[in-house]
């Protein structure tokens, strides 16, 4: 695991402000249940790439794990503001079942 950590990493450096690489990377540390450094990826693509919607879904997962179900809501909430502007319905629905799953 700690190989494709290292390999997202190298490609980071290379492509420090892609999105997709650094969603992959977040994705990784889950996988090596590390949800500090996860969570710090996701957080990182949202002050760099806020468009970049499957961050929303996948963090506020990860906060939903951690018992932080407040901010889970508000990622959620937020990601469907998000969505919805880029007429990403798809993302848009899944934001919005895992929303209601918490909120209701």
């Amino acid at each position: 695991m700690s190989s494709r950590i290292d390999q997202l990493q190298q490609f980071l450096q290379q492509s420090p402000n892609d999105p997709f690489l650094n969603h992959a990377l977040a994705l990784e540390w889950i996988k090596a249940e590390d949800d500090h450094q996860a969570e710090a990826a996701f957080r990182q693509n949202l002050d760099r790439s806020p468009e970049y919607v499957a961050t929303y879904y996948h963090l506020g997962k990860l906060l939903e794990r951690g018992s932080r179900t407040e901010e889970a809501i508000a990622m959620f909430e937020r990601g469907m503001t998000v969505a919805r502007a880029a007429g990403d319905m798809h993302t848009y629905s899944e934001l919005q079942s895992a929303y209601e799953d918490l909120a209701y």
